[in-house]
């Protein structure tokens, strides 16, 4: 255990202690290989009741308790398991994070709390938990516990499988192989698009790209491509749609210049036209002076709406809600926009910028996946799958007239 002390939250390593050595009167010098093994699996792949144990007995309490859960406890819990597996993006120095950390993006404590209150506060609805609200939490009834659970799973899988110190284990070759397929498990996408700029100044940290990337559809959260940023691309609107049209789905993120930093994920391809667009994947999301989502109701489509140049329409930027009250509105007049009080396509909504109107000093715009084939490349595929076919049935009929002249034969 001492091998992991500074490749750790402290906090986690006591809580860890707690469980593999026990407390008080109970406490052991030695832990034998089951025990640590039970910890192993509880943590990657064990039931919701196991999954409680471990939660219960790292924070001093008998599984066995029916007493209610202090909230604080449990935030701070969460919150090391964040700090740790934090640490652990840079030890662990995989492509991901030094795609990011080359750039300049770091983490802040204040956003590891920030990220630990999000993952938590559905918890929060009083100054105790139960521990049925604990199970709820661990079988997946909140949004929030997918994050938590990667970030603990993979916190969990580092030290036990070594990677923290020379440590043995008894850890059967069907538990590792029942967790291999999660080995590559990250939520850290891989920045790709900043080779020409050596020192990118992103108004993300490190902890905001993981919250963002946690709730995105999984087939997106594996690379992030830059397109726009306010600092580098100048403060014009047509400047901004030039770079996210035709770029698939994205991720944009604002920051207003009283330090409110929100944003959305627009699923569908921005283009120009009238009328909204888009699909119930979309989602808006805080990140300063809180880390919050805000899906989809299903009352209504309105998830993204694009237009510039329009006498009879409104020109600009919107996800969610209606004209002039919308969820996220950036107005064609560069610099301005406005989130609204409410908003009936995203459930839970609040009030995302710190007032109604607001000005905005940074905006940045990130694409997701691969971007659709331009109309050029799809001209270009058509004539390729064109000539393939017409070689096909020229081969076809050469072959065609062989078998006849051997026929004739």
């Amino acid at each position: 255990m001492k091998l992991w002390g500074s490749q750790m939250d402290a906090r986690l390593l006591q809580y860890l202690n707690n469980y593999l050595f026990g407390i008080g009167d109970q406490r052991q010098n030695t832990v034998d290989l089951e025990r640590f093994a039970e910890l192993f699996v509880f943590c990657t792949r064990g039931t919701v009741d196991e999954k409680v144990k471990v939660l219960l007995t790292s924070l001093g309490k008998s599984d066995s308790e029916s007493d209610d859960i202090p909230y604080i406890l449990v935030k701070e819990y969460v919150e090391s398991i964040v700090a740790s597996y934090m640490k652990i993006q840079k030890l662990s120095n995989t492509k991901q994070f030094k795609s990011w950390f080359s750039r300049g993006c770091f983490t802040s404590a204040q956003n590891i709390q920030r990220f630990a209150e999000s993952l938590t506060y559905e918890l929060a609805t009083g100054e105790s938990i139960t521990r049925r609200a604990l199970e709820v939490w661990l079988q997946g009834g909140h949004r929030s516990r997918p994050a938590a659970l990667v970030c603990l799973h993979v916190s969990v899988q580092y030290f036990a499988q070594g990677k923290g110190g020379s440590c043995e284990r008894k850890i059967s070759d069907e538990q590792v192989v029942a967790t291999e397929r999660e080995k590559d498990r990250s939520l850290v996408p891989y920045c790709r698009g900043l080779d020409l700029i050596p020192s990118y100044p992103s108004i993300l940290d490190l902890n905001q790209i993981v919250f963002i990337n946690a709730h995105l559809p999984q087939q997106y959260q594996l690379e992030w491509r830059f397109l726009f940023s306010s600092e580098i691309h100048g403060e014009s609107f047509s400047t901004l749609i030039g770079r996210i049209v035709n770029q698939g789905p994205s991720v944009l993120v604002v920051e207003d210049r009283n330090g409110y930093i929100f944003g959305g994920f627009a699923p569908a391809n921005w283009e120009l036209g009238p009328k909204f667009f888009g699909d119930d994947s979309s989602f808006l999301f805080t990140l300063a002076p809180r880390m919050r989502t805000f899906t989809s109701s299903g009352y209504n489509q309105h998830f993204q709406y694009l237009n510039l140049h329009q006498q009879t329409m409104p020109n600009g930027l919107a996800m969610g809600g209606q004209h002039g009250y919308c969820g996220l509105w950036l107005d064609s007049e560069y610099g301005k926009g406005h989130t609204t009080e409410s908003c009936t396509t995203y459930i839970g909504y609040q009030q995302m910028s710190h007032t109604k109107e607001f000005s905005f000093r940074h905006l940045e715009v990130w694409g997701l996946g691969l971007p659709p084939l331009t109309p050029q490349e799809k001209g270009e595929r058509v004539r390729d799958e064109y000539s393939g076919r017409q070689r096909g049935q020229q081969g076809d009929t050469e072959n065609g007239g062989k078998d006849d002249a051997q026929r004739g034969r």
